[in-house]
């Protein structure tokens, strides 16, 4: 791939090449195509004029970009909406970074935005962005920093332009939820080559005298260049140095600025920093109220559990609840018991049995027992054997006759 005048020019061979008695699916032809338009296209940036823009339920904001010859579509989700320093608007004319994508579902490609500036703002959110990353290397925009915003303050100090609309905002908002807080106005221009200073000046000055229980830095909305004071570097190290806890309230919703980093809390609006420092008096009331309530509520269904509990434990129902679980128990120990019990007499009997009939086989196969029916013992004196056979004595033998009783002595006078 090659450049040339603004163009992109493609060489070598194409991305896929089949017979043609190939046949591919929808998933298959669509996933090359996505394959290779996505690795053909990883970053670049695209300037049109913004049209159809409409931000989606999910958060997600999807756009297209046009000019005189062609359009593309092209989303932004939720996650980097935050960073944009503009409010997009259809007819605005902008440049965005990012990559192409392919939405198989619909077979249609998109341009998946990661930035987008006002085409001629470049230069300035790149300056921006450096200023911003050295400054958050230094810890000034760390969490550990920040401070909890008072929800009583006495006192609230406003640095701002006195005239301006923002100003009027918040003190109409302060009279009408907490007329009871003294509001201070530290008057300082909020757009110019003086603005800066003059801005963290007043931060400065209201914590050498510690003017406020609360501070808060605002200014209305407005472009890029008018918001630029409020990221000079003299600002930022200006918040992120307050000990009084500081709002940065600065521009509407979608604008940024880098005190907002620097700052113990980030308002989108004017308006909305004066709600985060004053508590309506009926609101407080109200949730007093409905604590009370809920409180009272809670003690009274504890109580009436607490009742049902402990109902069943008298005396009468707790010695019937114990004898309805004992008794199922002691029957079964006595059935239990009789069981054991009747075993051991079956084992017992059937012991007997075999005892008695072990020494009956023991009695009958006893050499006594042979004696006393009348049974001897033969024995040859000479060599001690016992003769079975009429053959195991010879002519002369000696021989001994053992009968239950007593021993005779006798001479074989002839063997066989």
């Amino acid at each position: 791939m090659s450049r040339g005048r603004g163009k992109l020019f493609f060489s070598g061979p194409p991305w896929y090449t089949c017979p043609v008695q190939h046949i591919l699916t929808v998933s298959q032809i669509t996933g090359l195509i996505r394959q290779n338009l996505e690795s053909a296209f990883p970053q670049l940036q695209v300037e049109g004029e913004l049209s159809n823009c409409r931000p989606s339920s999910t958060g997600h904001l999807y756009f297209s970009l046009k000019d005189s010859g062609a359009k593309i579509d092209g989303v932004m989700f939720k996650n980097r909406l935050p960073f944009l320093a503009f409010e997009p608007r259809d007819g605005m004319l902008i440049r965005v970074r990012g990559r192409l994508s392919v939405y198989p579902q619909r077979g249609s490609y998109q341009l998946v935005c990661e930035e987008a500036e006002l085409a001629g703002a470049g230069d300035i959110l790149a300056m921006l962005e450096q200023r911003k990353r050295a400054l958050a290397a230094e810890g000034l925009f760390d969490a550990e920093r920040k401070k909890p915003i008072p929800r009583f303050p006495e006192t609230v100090g406003i640095i701002s332009s006195p005239t301006g609309a923002a100003v009027q905002d918040i003190l109409n908002i302060l009279r009408r939820r907490a007329s009871g807080i003294r509001v201070l106005i530290l008057p300082a221009p909020v757009q110019g080559a003086e603005a800066a200073e003059a801005v963290a000046r007043r931060i400065e000055y209201a914590n050498r005298w510690k003017l406020a229980d609360v501070l808060i830095v605002t200014r209305g909305g407005g472009s890029l260049e008018d918001l630029l004071p409020f990221s000079e570097e003299m600002v930022v190290r200006a918040a992120a140095a307050s000990a009084i806890p500081l709002i940065s309230a600065v521009g509407h919703e979608i604008d940024h600025a880098l005190c907002d980093f620097a700052a113990d809390l980030r308002a989108p609006t004017p308006s909305a920093a004066a709600e985060l420092v004053s508590a309506s008096r009926t609101e407080v009331l109200e949730r007093i109220g409905d604590f009370q309530k809920g409180m009272i509520s809670a003690v009274q269904g504890k109580l009436e559990r607490t009742r049902l509990l402990i109902k069943p434990f008298g005396m009468d129902d707790l010695e019937r609840g114990f004898r309805a679980i004992l008794q199922p128990v002691l029957i079964r120990f006595d059935d239990a018991k009789e069981d054991l019990l009747e075993g051991l007499r079956g084992r017992i009997d059937s012991g007997r049995r075999r005892v008695e009939l072990a020494a009956a086989r023991l009695e009958a196969g006893s050499p006594r027992a042979a004696l006393e029916r009348g049974f001897s013992v033969v024995v040859n004196e000479r060599s001690g054997q016992v003769i079975r056979r009429g053959r195991d004595a010879r002519p002369g033998d000696r021989l001994s006759i053992r009968p239950l009783e007593g021993v005779v002595h006798a001479v074989t006078e002839e063997g066989g």
